[in-house]
């Protein structure tokens, strides 16, 4: 391998280099791929080349870097032989970069706006159902992050404000953003507890209009989920807001 990378034989190292690329020894193909991407320039060659560099950064699981490479193709060889899949895996890549829903998601969005355009460019590929699947995944990840974000002004409660207020505008902001994500019962359950845990918590002269707000957020909950998984605790809810309101 070391006479290798000191040879100037170009035809031997890319025919190593797809060697050690088939045997999974991404790094040193990346490293001899490299060393000769120069001299097959403007070739015939030089896409074939491309492309296995972005495939060798992939094997190595680092997908900036193979995100780099297959835009470098898209843009030098727009209608090249790889850039159908090129554009996929520019989606594909940042949607493996994508971090925990709790870190900050510009990946994500990233991967999102990359596979939206691959589907209105080549909507008859093959890898359009495969491309959908995770674009529900990675706007499931972003409605789950707005969830979170909710919970948390929910749990602050009345410290330093009224957070009830920001989980309830929060989880309406999510569900108009996101409105056929799989935390939807979530996010109107958590929206009801809100409006209940500031019903309870209000001064004297608000509490029967915020009562009220929870009664009615508690019709839009059973109305979507009338066997909502969080049923008992929505009725538990509206019987007591009633029973405050009755009073």
């Amino acid at each position: 391998y070391q006479k290798l990378l000191k040879s100037d034989d170009s035809e031997l190292k890319y025919t190593k280099a797809v060697e050690y690329f088939n045997k999974g020894d991404f790094m040193r193909a990346s490293t001899l791929f490299d060393a000769i991407a120069t001299y097959y320039k403007g070739t015939d060659r030089s896409e074939t080349v491309l492309n296995y560099m972005a495939r060798s950064y992939m094997g190595q699981k680092d997908y900036f870097s193979a995100s780099e490479y297959y835009k470098t193709y898209v843009k030098t060889y727009p209608k090249g032989k790889y850039v159908i899949e090129s554009k996929f895996m520019i989606g594909y890549c940042f949607y493996l970069d994508s971090p925990d829903p709790r870190l900050d998601q510009t990946s994500t969005y990233s991967a999102i706006s990359a596979f939206q355009e691959f589907i209105d460019v080549y909507p008859e590929s093959d890898k359009v159902p495969q491309a959908n699947k995770l674009l529900e995944e990675l706007t499931n990840k972003l409605a789950y992050k707005a969830y979170l974000n909710a919970k948390l002004y929910y749990n602050l409660g009345n410290y330093l404000g009224n957070n009830y207020e920001s989980a309830v505008i929060t989880a309406q902001n999510a569900l108009k953003k996101f409105p056929s994500t799989s935390y939807r019962e979530e996010l109107l359950m958590l929206m009801l507890d809100s409006k209940y845990e500031q019903a309870i918590q209000s001064i004297d002269e608000k509490k029967a209009e915020r009562y009220h707000n929870a009664i009615d957020e508690y019709y839009n909950y059973i109305n979507e989920f009338p066997n909502g998984k969080f049923r008992k605790q929505a009725d538990r809810i509206l019987n007591e807001s009633k029973k405050v309101v009755k009073e």
